[in-house]
């Protein structure tokens, strides 16, 4: 997706999480009956950060014409404008201190994802390594088996004559 109709997505997510929460935030009894609506809000939020990040296969004329500059940040901000609103109904429906619970719960568990990942990559690197090795081993063994008996076919051949 280019850029642009990545931004026009990403900020149409955004907008359209915000009127559901606006919708439900009084009829909800609990986080977890608008949560699909925060996550997807933070998608769209995330999809204007990375539009407005990626360039790759855009002219340079549209790159950076003001047309498409102005449409950046000003996407930018709405996006950041409706995470604020959503942060306030949030707080003042379920308490004070909420979004902020929502941010770092959200935040450990991206860094818990984070660690899981590179401890996979780790390990798979070193099944790799250790694998490397067996099979160097193993080629070693090989080799010296190989010129074990080819030692003793040529002794046996030259005993035979």
């Amino acid at each position: 997706m280019e850029p642009i109709s990545t931004a026009l997505a990403g900020i149409a997510l955004v907008k359209s999480s915000v009127d559901f929460i606006k919708t439900h935030i009084n009829t909800a009894k609990d986080i977890g009956e608008i949560a699909g609506q925060i996550d997807s809000l933070f998608a769209g939020h995330k999809q204007v950060q990375e539009a407005s990040n990626k360039k790759s296969g855009v002219s340079l004329s549209d790159q950076f014409g003001v047309q498409s500059v102005a449409k950046e940040m000003i996407d930018a901000k709405l996006a950041a404008e409706h995470m604020a609103e959503v942060a306030r109904m949030i707080d003042f429906r379920f308490g004070s201190g909420t979004w902020a619970s929502i941010l770092a719960e959200r935040q450990k568990r991206i860094q818990e994802a984070k660690e899981a990942r590179a401890k996979a990559r780790r390990e798979a690197q070193q099944a790799h390594d250790e694998m490397m090795d067996t099979l160097k081993t193993l080629g070693v063994v090989s080799a010296i088996v190989l010129v074990i008996i080819a030692l003793f076919m040529f002794l046996f051949v030259t005993a035979a004559f």
